[in-house]
């Protein structure tokens, strides 16, 4: 069972969208509550599921990782078992950062992190092209990242 949130909870979880690391007597301050129940109300933001994780936003650039690809992919026939492996074998794949299910002419979206052209050309011959259930790809280049946020407006 999932609680309503009042604006103490939104406030909270938009200020740790900001910076996770805050802390939780900073958080208190923020959101004007005394830090024992903001750390209970964080407890429970977690546990209901609002927060699913803490982690931090790496510079791909400085760690060569900066070239971008949106890859659609459509498998060659769609079934529960050929979709399911096909999700297995995505979720081993490091260089696929996000993976989304979507409808229209393709079957998925994934969101690939390279240092280059090169190692993408091989990444596509030697791991998504050993996938058997994969029928075509589309692959689109980002050639200037315009906005990437990772919160969500709540």
């Amino acid at each position: 069972m999932t609680l309503k949130l009042d604006t103490t909870d939104i406030a909270i979880l938009r200020t740790l969208q900001e910076n996770s690391r805050i802390t939780n007597k900073e958080l208190a301050a923020k959101v004007h509550l005394s830090p024992s129940p903001v750390y209970e109300r964080l407890k429970r933001l977690e546990s209901e599921g609002y927060i699913e994780r803490y982690t931090a936003v790496l510079n791909a650039e400085k760690l060569n990782l900066g070239f971008i690809v949106f890859c659609s992919v459509k498998l060659q026939k769609l079934n529960t078992d050929i979709a399911s492996d096909f999700v297995a074998k995505i979720l081993e794949i490091p260089e696929v950062t996000e993976c989304f299910n979507i409808s229209g002419e393709y079957d998925y979206l994934l969101k690939i992190h390279a240092p280059d052209m090169k190692y993408y050309n091989q990444f596509i011959l030697n791991v998504l092209g050993r996938i058997e259930s994969l029928g075509s790809i589309q692959s689109s280049f980002v050639m200037n990242p315009v906005k990437q946020n990772y919160g969500l407006k709540i």
